[in-house]
């Protein structure tokens, strides 16, 4: 979600930041409102997650009223909805973004905010027992979870952002999250002017982050311990390579996108294109360190991301399954004469062979 710069300024005599502040408000409005009218784990359970995550996290850095008053009612609103006092979020969430340890810390506020959540779960207890034991707290306790691995994901092997367009849309930018981290007081309507080029980033919103198990890279990591996998790799695109390379323009310079952990396109091409120039560009400087343990110095490596023109001076350039970019762009439009791109099996482009249907991957060559 983006907006004009001129909604960043304060409006009116209520809002601090900006008039998209209402919008979270009217939400945690709207999520009272649902607690009331579908009271089931479920709901409590997301909104736990998803009010934590959103508005109350940027009510945290941001808080959204001119009024100290009112930020204290709106914290208590926020206490008494997600069941957790705001004031310990804040604390520990700020000591989290300072790198400090945390430890609790009596205040008015924390008191106030407490006693409205021990209200809450004292009358829902006594009143409302059954409902307590069987729905309130197994929600609240699936809520902490997902929150617990939001949280989690975010910066494991690092703080890690996602771009995808609807999470960003439904939980209001919070995938920016390395972006986040790098100005924590940016107001979340500016996160998406603010993206980082080389920022470590995941096709997984942060709570599905661990569908990363299984992703491509993942799958490299494995095959770093297996010489069985690196040569059934190794031949089968070989022999790909061998039934494409004879449709390619003279190539002097070629460039590979991605080195990969397991730098298969690179030791092939050194096989049977023994006197080209080899350019990497792979925007982690760990997968091009690990290239460089199997090849040493015989290839140029860039540090960057995939742009159209880094690769202007080549030949041929070779695009793997794993690329985060516009595939379709290259196909209509191939950046250097002639491009290889590693596909999915069902994916046939132009001049096309499978690597390995166990793989389910081929290659596809297409030309200017």
């Amino acid at each position: 979600m983006t907006t004009a710069s001129a909604s960043l300024q304060p409006q009116g005599v209520l809002l601090r930041h900006s008039r998209w502040d209402a919008l979270l408000i009217a939400l945690a409005l709207l999520h009272g409102v649902l607690l009331f009218i579908v009271p089931s784990a479920p709901v409590i359970a997301l909104g736990v997650w998803w009010n934590s995550n959103t508005i109350a996290h940027y009510f945290i850095h941001t808080p959204f009223f001119r009024s100290r008053r009112l930020n204290a009612g709106f914290g208590l609103c926020l206490s008494a909805l997600l069941g957790i006092p705001q004031t310990v979020w804040r604390d520990r969430h700020l000591a989290h973004h300072a790198g400090l340890p945390w430890s609790p810390r009596l205040s008015t506020g924390l008191v106030a905010e407490l006693a409205l959540v021990l209200a809450i779960w004292t009358y829902l207890g006594a009143l409302h027992s059954r409902f307590f034991l069987t729905v309130y707290l197994p929600g609240y306790a699936v809520g902490l979870c997902l929150c617990c691995l939001h949280g989690y994901y975010e910066h494991a092997r690092g703080t890690i952002s996602h771009h995808g367009r609807l999470y960003n849309l439904l939980f209001f930018n919070d995938g920016y999250h390395v972006e986040h981290h790098v100005a924590p007081g940016t107001h979340w309507t500016r996160l998406p002017a603010r993206i980082i080029a080389d920022a470590p980033i995941s096709r997984w919103p942060a709570v599905l982050r661990w569908l990363d198990a299984f992703s491509l890279e993942s799958q490299e990591r494995w095959v770093l311990r297996s010489k069985l996998l690196q040569r059934f790799l190794l031949h089968r695109h070989e022999q790909a390579f061998r039934r494409l390379l004879p449709y390619v323009p003279d190539t002097c310079r070629v460039a590979v996108v991605g080195g990969g952990l397991f730098p298969r396109t690179l030791l092939v091409l050194r096989r049977l294109l023994p006197d080209v120039e080899i350019v990497v560009i792979d925007r982690s400087a760990e997968n091009l360190e690990t290239a460089r343990r199997f090849l040493g110095e015989e290839f140029r490596s860039v540090h960057a991301c995939y742009e159209p023109a880094l690769v202007a001076n080549c030949d041929l350039t070779i695009i793997p399954l794993a690329f985060v970019g516009d595939r379709q762009a290259i196909y209509s439009h191939p950046p250097t004469p002639a491009v290889i791109i590693h596909d999915w099996l069902w994916r046939r482009r132009g001049r096309s062979t499978i690597i390995s249907l166990l793989l389910l991957k081929r290659l596809n060559l297409v030309r200017r």
